[in-house]
């Protein structure tokens, strides 16, 4: 690991630029309907159970990342296996983000351009980031932070002033009742973009306020998840939900009908922005935490040495996991969520923490009968 610190305002910018990340611009919880909105709120709490599970594990290791903590916890062996599994989860997920933006960027800019250029150019950069290491990125999502809001507020009072709104579009509210948004939920958004957290494991030990790591992780959350609640609320009330439902990026959609005064039109630059601030720091997050598991897993002492070949993974794999987007999507929605999302996010975390806290009470006992 580095012998760096971040603050907890660098923690918590990394989280919330994150956490937006592909969230902001994907069809998110539009199976529960005009109720995604509804969904995505539902998803955040969710999310911010997931996060004090991965806060209780970094409360037991405060100065270790999880690659680190799963060997003293279930021992050598299986705690090696776990850790290289968790690798290969980041991994995955930084290769699934970089095959989003490319297609994202071929549909919206480049439709003559091939998916692998647009990739390499997308990782070149992430790789250079990453190489200059947290403390880096930490600095440049402060700077970007402030600027994706001011795109965002003005977006916001844009689709305001053209008149786009239409309240109707989102009612009724419930109307396949609050089962059917439980389910869409519990079975997508707690995963996509709040269980994602899982990564900040391997980020946390660098905080150099430690009981500032529950405060600023929650405030992420909720600060998130009302902000995506909101962008799909507008994108339904503006398209519609049969529109939203049917387009792979419905915040393009809504953003491509902002006509103000019949000269303020085609202001896809902000939507391009966006993406661009969102999918760098999502990449490199997931490529981050793979790249310092990697090296921690095998005792590595210069982790700046694994980008290259690590980078190269990933876009080899952006490029082999799916041969179309369509394709793409499906396993995102269908097979990522039950085979890799709920074990990583969900069992390994609770299954750890379970056999920690039982270690340290059992410790506990012992010195309270060897003091007595």
């Amino acid at each position: 690991m580095e012998k760096v610190k971040i603050t907890p305002i660098q923690l918590f910018v990394i989280y919330v630029l994150f956490e937006h990340g592909s969230a902001l611009v994907i069809s998110l919880g539009t199976d529960a309907k005009q109720d995604a909105w509804l969904s995505i709120l539902i998803g955040m709490l969710g999310g911010l159970f997931l996060y004090y599970i991965y806060y209780r594990l970094y409360q037991f290791y405060p100065g270790k990342p999880l690659t680190s903590y799963a060997q003293e916890i279930i021992g050598s062996f299986f705690g090696k296996l776990v850790a290289f599994l968790y690798i290969l989860y980041f991994l995955y997920l930084s290769s699934r983000v970089l095959r989003d933006f490319g297609e994202l960027l071929l549909t919206f800019a480049y439709p003559n351009s091939p998916l692998f250029i647009i990739n390499t150019i997308m990782i070149l950069a992430i790789m250079y980031a990453v190489h200059k290491g947290i403390e880096v990125l930490a600095r440049t999502g402060e700077l970007l932070f402030a600027f994706l809001y001011f795109l965002a507020i003005t977006g916001f009072l844009l689709v305001i002033i053209s008149g786009l709104i239409d309240l109707n579009q989102l009612k009724p509210i419930l109307e396949e009742g609050i089962v059917r948004i439980l389910d869409v939920a519990f079975k997508q958004t707690v995963y996509v973009p709040f269980g994602e957290m899982i990564a900040f494991t391997m980020i946390l030990p660098y905080l150099n306020t430690p009981s500032k790591a529950k405060i600023v992780g929650f405030s992420a959350i909720i600060l998130s998840g009302i902000n995506l609640a909101l962008t799909m609320a507008v994108n339904i009330a503006v398209n519609g939900i049969n529109l939203v439902s049917r387009s792979p990026f419905p915040l393009l959609t809504t953003i491509q009908r902002i006509e103000v005064a019949s000269f303020l039109e085609r202001l896809d630059v902000f939507f391009m922005l966006a993406v661009i601030i969102g999918g760098f720091f999502k990449i490199s997050v997931f490529f981050y935490v793979g790249l310092i598991g990697t090296a921690d897993l095998f005792k590595l002492k210069n982790h700046k040495k694994l980008v290259f070949p690590i980078g190269l993974i990933i876009l080899i794999l952006s490029m082999s996991i799916a041969s179309s987007f369509a394709e793409h999507m499906k396993e995102g929605l269908v097979i990522v969520p039950n085979y890799l999302h709920i074990p990583f996010q969900v069992i390994i975390p609770i299954m750890l923490l379970m056999v920690a806290f039982l270690k340290h009470f059992i410790q506990n006992k012992k010195k309270h009968n060897v003091s007595g």
